[in-house]
This record gives structure tokens, sequence and C-alpha cells, in this order.
């Protein structure tokens, strides 16, 4: 576990295979996601528009992850968040997608 969230610093929690992981949209995460999805209003617009792919979702969640247990495969987490749901994993996309447009 790495612990709560903190709404403060623009952190959101995704529970992954039944862990809680915060998530933080730091500006080396933003820029290790935009490095591999291409340009960051892209991809809000994407997801705007009901466009953005559950690739990219995940891809975003990966690169924002503060802490997460030791092992944890991308693979494992990515199955860990299609298993969960698009319902669940939506909170935290929208909190990180506000992050992004606040700059906080």
């Amino acid at each position: 576990m790495s612990g709560a969230a903190n709404p403060v610093r623009g952190e959101a929690t995704l529970e992954v295979g039944g862990v809680p992981l915060v998530l933080r949209p730091s500006f080396e995460a933003l820029v290790a996601a935009e490095a591999e999805l291409g340009p960051l209003f892209a991809l809000v617009e994407r997801a705007a528009g009901g466009r953005l792919g559950l690739g990219e979702m995940v891809a975003l969640f990966w690169h924002c992850r503060k802490a997460a247990p030791e092992g944890l495969t991308r693979e494992a987490f990515s199955e860990g968040v299609a298993a969960g749901g698009l319902a669940a994993a939506t909170p935290a996309l929208k909190a990180l997608i506000g992050q992004i447009l606040a700059g906080r």
C-alpha cells in the first residue's frame, strides 16, 4: 500500500487487485506519459470526447503511480485495472485530467 492520496497535491487513489495505489501527476510522471502517449492536451481532448483507449488510460496511471507493491509489473497492473472496470477507474482518471488542466 502506498498511503492515502493527498488531493492538495493532485493525487488520486486507484484500487488495483484489492490494493489502493496513490497516483500523483508529477512533472516527471507527466513527461514520461507524454513520451509514450503523445501530447497531453490531445490525450485530454480524446478523454473529453470519449475516445481515450483503455491502454492510454492504463499508461497514464502507470506513469503517475507514486508507489506500488514491490514486484508489481506493468502487465499485472494493466490486468488489475481492466479487471476493476472502467467505472472504478473513472474517478482517478477524472482527478488526473483535472490536475493536468489545472497545472498544480
